[in-house]
C-alpha cells in the first residue's frame, strides 16, 4: 500500500533543497521559465544534470522545441524571482522584470542568479506527474553569494554557525 499525496508532501517538506529557475527559448514558444526545486548533478564526465518538471507546465514544450534549457540557481536575495517564475506572472513579465542574456545554446541565463548552467537536452523520461529532464552542460556561469533554500513550505537561508 502506498501513501497518499498529502502524506508524501508532508514528508518531503522535511527535505531542504535549493531553488532553481529552468529557462528555455524557442521560435515556437518564445521565452519560458519555471521555478523548480528538484535538481541534481548526475555525472562529471560527461557533465550531466537532471531536473524534474511538472508535466502540466508548458515549459516542457519549449524545451522539446529548442532541445536546450538553462538551470539558474537562485541566490538568497531572489525570493521574488522564485515567486514570479512559479506562476506569479506571465512569461513576458517574468523576463522583463529580471535581467538575462542568451547562452551558447540560446537558452536564457538569469544574470543575477547564483549560478547558471547552459544545457543541451539529452533525455526526457516521464515519471508520474513529472518529466525527468537530463541535460549535458555546455557552459556555466558562477557568481558569488548564498543560495535560496526551501524547507517546510518556506524560504530559508544558510546560517553561519561556528562549531
Amino acid at each position: 500500500m502506498t501513501i497518499n499525496a498529502t502524506e508524501f508532501k508532508q514528508a518531503m517538506q522535511l527535505w531542504a533543497s535549493g531553488i532553481t529557475v529552468i529557462t528555455t527559448q524557442s521560435e515556437q514558444h518564445g521565452l519560458q521559465g519555471m521555478t523548480v526545486s528538484a535538481f541534481s548533478s548526475v555525472s562529471a564526465e560527461p557533465a550531466l544534470i537532471l531536473c524534474c518538471l511538472n508535466g502540466a507546465s508548458d515549459t516542457i514544450a519549449g524545451i522539446d522545441a529548442s532541445q536546450s534549457f538553462a538551470v539558474n540557481v537562485l541566490s538568497c536575495t531572489q525570493e521574488t524571482i522564485s515567486n514570479q517564475f512559479s506562476g506569479g506572472c506571465d512569461y513576458e513579465t517574468r523576463f522583463a522584470n529580471n535581467p538575462w542574456h542568451t547562452a551558447v545554446t540560446g537558452a536564457p541565463l538569469l544574470t543575477e542568479s547564483l549560478m547558471s548552467l547552459d544545457c543541451k537536452l539529452v533525455e526526457k523520461v516521464q515519471a508520474g506527474s513529472h518529466w525527468i529532464v537530463i541535460g549535458e552542460v555546455q557552459a556555466c556561469e558562477v557568481r558569488s553569494g548564498e543560495p535560496l533554500l526551501y524547507y517546510r513550505a518556506g524560504y530559508r537561508q544558510l546560517a553561519d554557525v561556528q562549531v
